[in-house]
């Protein structure tokens, strides 16, 4: 699709949707780097890297050659674990589990990468928008965690780089970088990527999209790099070549943490246990504790006294309400800039194509919707349907 002027601009903007897990990892990718699919020569080194998400962990192991390409390396992903269980940060209370948490993961790298470059193989563990929360929690409890999880990557006979948990602006940069890195953008006069589409406009980058479980990231090159938010604004300089562009992360917008909100804020004009929601199937029905919808720094701003500890979700099944209700969350009258997206945070004039990963990816695929020939009308009309069946019929 290509970038119109109305309002949903953003959304049409979406080329393709593409299923990758691994925002983080681009963090290798800065300084080192992928050789296509060609025997590795004897000069090849390795990497590995954990991207610890708000709901599971994820190891990537990376090889790539010693020569540079405009003085920015070129990798290539060779193997992938998903570590057992959830994010890190709900190990805040059972730091001593963190290290059999990690470990079958950990113990592969062993077997993948020969033994005679263990000691030279760089590990680096990125936490994001989870252990952001946790850190606004308690600042306490997200070092305790980091800490454990220093100690046990340090006993590993590879060479330990740091475990860290990164920003949302460097979250939403790293992801642009993978997007464009996996399409080519950057190579426009290289020979690394010559299975890559000739008919791609190499001189053009793509925005890029990331919905995670406890944040949203948006990126992309706006026309004007001089932005009235200059938080929002980023340079890179990558395989020889100045990009700036934009970028938020919107910390609480993630899908996990965006169902804590609405229930928080629909909860609230409830008048017994019971709350009727568009958004769960005809006949779903769920026991929610108030305890539990609270914990979240995400719900605090709805946060209020009930005269129950315990309420039960019921389906109605509607998508138009759903769509409402969920549109609510949006704050989208107050902008001290010239346009904002929403919440009073500045987005300047979309710009250029779109690419859509993580849970983007996820919702599209169980519909079927990943081919990049399919309308905006076509996903909503599959979307209406889905969320118009009885719960006994779906859940079979």
């Amino acid at each position: 699709m290509h970038t119109d002027s109305n309002e949903n601009s953003c959304t049409r903007n979406i080329l393709v949707i593409l299923g990758f897990s691994c925002v983080i990892s681009v963090i290798v990718l800065i300084a080192v780097g992928i050789s296509q699919n060609k025997p590795l020569p004897q000069n090849v080194k390795y990497g590995i890297v954990l991207d610890a998400g708000s709901s599971h962990t994820s190891l990537y192991i990376y090889s790539w050659p010693s020569e540079k390409e405009n003085d920015t390396g070129i990798v290539q992903q060779i193997e992938e674990c998903q570590v057992a269980g959830p994010g890190i940060s709900k190990y805040a209370q059972k730091l001593q589990e963190i290290g059999d948490y990690l470990a079958e993961c950990m113990e592969k790298t062993r077997d993948v990468i020969p033994v005679s470059k263990h000691h030279e193989t760089p590990v680096y563990l990125g936490a994001t928008a989870g252990m952001r929360l946790l850190r606004m929690e308690s600042e306490q409890l997200a070092d305790r965690v980091i800490d454990a999880v220093i100690r046990t990557l340090s006993t590993y006979p590879f060479n330990f780089q740091g475990a860290t948990i990164i920003t949302g602006q460097e979250e939403g940069a790293y992801g642009w970088i993978t997007i464009n890195y996996l399409l080519g953008s950057f190579f426009q006069n290289s020979g690394w990527f010559s299975g890559i589409s000739e008919k791609m406009n190499h001189e053009k980058t793509f925005g890029a999209l990331d919905l995670g479980g406890a944040s949203t990231q948006i990126t992309f090159v706006p026309e004007n790099h001089t932005m009235e938010s200059p938080e929002n604004s980023l340079q890179f300089r990558l395989y020889g070549k100045d990009y700036y562009v934009y970028t938020h992360s919107f910390l609480c917008y993630g899908k996990d943490q965006a169902l804590w909100q609405k229930l928080a804020k629909d909860i609230q004009v409830s008048s017994d246990r019971s709350l009727r929601d568009p958004c769960f199937h005809t006949g779903y029905k769920k026991v929610v504790n108030v305890s539990d919808l609270y914990k979240t720094p995400c719900t605090k701003k709805f946060k209020r006294t009930l005269p129950f500890d315990e309420f039960q979700i019921q389906g109605t099944g509607n998508y138009e309400q759903c769509q409402q209700s969920i549109l609510e969350l949006f704050n989208t009258g107050d902008c001290p800039y010239s346009q904002c997206a929403f919440n009073g945070i500045y987005l300047p004039p979309i710009q250029g194509n779109f690419e859509a990963f993580s849970a983007f990816y996820f919702v599209m695929n169980f519909f079927n919707l990943t081919s990049e020939k399919v309308s905006q009308e076509e996903a909503i009309r599959k979307i209406r349907n889905f969320c118009s069946q009885p719960w006994n019929e779906v859940s079979t």
